[in-house]
């Protein structure tokens, strides 16, 4: 079931819509697939260099700040691209503060001057590159922190330099992890529907928006949505080719002390001042921005409609997080009972939602959706004159169901993390004890999973709280969200209306990037 909106994409391209794809060819897809590719490798290169530049600082050197950089530069992962976006716009456009502080200082007017263009490509990219570049980051710091001292040590001996040392040493033996961490900034522009929106940049994501609400034919969006698919799969494949021989690399001693390297005193400030100016740009400056929008508009803002929206938002999350959740345990746990092809396929299979845009679910969603309720209403009306109308599609079981495709794999990886760390001891002490495998799961191991289960529905709670552009194509009449209402405030260039539901986004998204980073800490400890 929850391969079915990949199948059904996959085989809408037996029934070509060659008018429309026509069309398509004479006029935007050329568009759609050169700014799709610009903006995932663009975002893919920014989010590799600037990630693993900071992650080899906190690692390699001792400065000023450094224990607090190593989890204040996660807390970009809590802002949405597409709120980020919104803040810069209202910084940068012509009508912002610093533009009009520019022409009031040196008598400008309009043309006498070039400023950077907030609103294109090259923009889209930069404000991904500042929410998305704490992946590599974060993979890539634990790569270097398992390398042994002794690969430092004996690099230095045959007469390398530290630059010499991260390049040819360090770099190549965290590779797979940098290149992880990287495709899943990649996949995460491939799926960008609210900032390239936003901007006005032609991408697959608002093609396929385009084609079934513009156009109104939803096969040629399942075939748009298809062909986009193929661009992240291939990258998915590309990913996994990466790491094909990670068993080779040498992963040093664990718990061995790192010596950190300490730089001179102005080289110790200029690090913390470029930690200091990455954290200010991805998380404080549009945390600010939005604070002073709220406090312009005031309590207002918190009316009735707001709560309404708020409700909406987190009871959706909830249902989700709980649903996926409850899918979560069935895979992982079968998989621990009888790991063998039959049962790895399915939990593999589930796992490939995730590598999916927000869209191509909906779409594959939608399709067998509106079949069914239209099957059925059919059949209804001919035998008992009665009208079924929407039943699925349209509705909010609509939404949990792409949730569920979508988000299935974060949830998984914390369950399976988690029951890794369970001994097979236990379960046959619980077994040996007259236990059924049930009664292990409830008794023995459900206590112990009690942090991962609470991990996986944080994250999938905030992952559903920020996701648009699924929400956007599936939601019921009358049904809006945060995410939703951020958006329509935006797009009317309402930006300070728009500040008091993005900061509630961004707030709750703090909770497992705090969660994370504590983690991590202990982890590291």
């Amino acid at each position: 079931m929850l391969a079915l909106p990949i199948l059904l994409v996959v085989l809408s391209l037996s029934q070509p819509q060659w008018q429309v794809w026509q069309h398509l060819v004479d006029t935007v897809l050329l568009d759609y697939v050169l700014n799709s590719l610009l903006l995932a490798f663009g975002v893919g290169l920014g989010a590799m260099l600037l990630g693993t530049a900071l992650a080899w600082i906190c690692h390699h050197y001792q400065f000023p700040g450094r224990s607090w950089f190593e989890w204040l530069l996660l807390l970009p992962l809590a802002i949405p691209a597409y709120i980020i976006a919104y803040c810069y716009t209202g910084l940068l456009d012509f009508a912002g503060p610093l533009q009009t502080t520019l022409r009031e200082w040196f008598d400008w007017g309009y043309g006498d001057y070039w400023f950077p263009e907030i609103r294109s490509l090259g923009g889209a990219i930069v404000m991904l590159i500042l929410v998305l570049y704490p992946y590599v980051f974060m993979l890539a710091r634990n790569a270097f922190r398992d390398q042994s001292q002794s690969l430092l040590e004996a690099s230095r001996s045959m007469g390398l330099t530290p630059q010499q040392y991260f390049l040819k040493v360090a770099v190549p033996m965290a590779r797979p992890a940098i290149l992880s961490g990287t495709a899943l900034a990649m996949m995460e522009a491939f799926a960008d529907f609210g900032t390239v929106e936003y901007f006005g940049v032609s991408t697959f994501t608002t093609g396929i928006f385009r084609t079934w609400f513009g156009m109104g034919n939803h096969l040629a969006a399942a075939q748009l949505s298809a062909l986009l698919m193929l661009f992240v799969m291939g990258l998915v494949l590309w990913e996994q080719y990466s790491r094909r021989k990670i068993q080779y690399y040498y992963q040093g001693h664990k718990r061995q002390v790192q010596r950190r390297t300490k730089p001179a005193r102005l080289t110790g400030w200029l690090l913390f001042a470029l930690c200091s100016l990455v954290l200010a740009l991805g998380f404080l400056l549009p945390l600010a921005m939005l604070l002073h929008w709220a406090w312009l508009t005031g309590p207002e803002q918190l009316d009735a409609r707001f709560w309404q929206l708020a409700w909406n938002s987190f009871s959706l999350a909830l249902m989700a997080a709980l649903l996926i959740l409850l899918l979560a345990m069935l895979f992982a746990y079968a998989k621990r009972l009888k790991s063998d092809p039959f049962i790895n396929a399915p939990v593999t299979v589930a796992k490939l939602g995730y590598a999916l845009p927000g869209t191509v679910i909906a779409v594959g969603t939608m399709v067998p959706l509106a079949w069914f309720d239209k099957s059925l209403d059919a059949v209804l009306q001919a035998w008992l004159g009665i009208s079924t109308g929407l039943l699925l599609s349209g509705t909010v079981f609509a939404l949990l169901f792409a949730y569920s495709v979508r988000f299935l794999a974060v949830s998984l990886h914390q369950v399976e993390t988690g029951l890794a760390r369970v001994k097979p001891s236990m379960d046959m002490a619980g077994r040996s004890l007259g236990l059924s495998p049930t009664g292990v799961f409830t008794k023995v191991h459900l206590p112990i999973l009690r942090a991962s289960l609470l991990s996986a529905v944080l994250l999938v709670f905030v992952d559903v709280l920020k996701e648009l552009p699924a929400t956007l194509i599936l939601r019921p009449f009358n049904f809006d969200t945060l995410a939703i209402r951020t958006y329509e405030l935006a797009s009317d260039e309402r930006l300070s209306d728009a500040a008091a539901p993005a900061l509630l986004i961004l707030l709750a998204g703090l909770a497992p990037v705090i969660l994370l980073s504590r983690a991590i800490n202990k982890e590291t400890a």
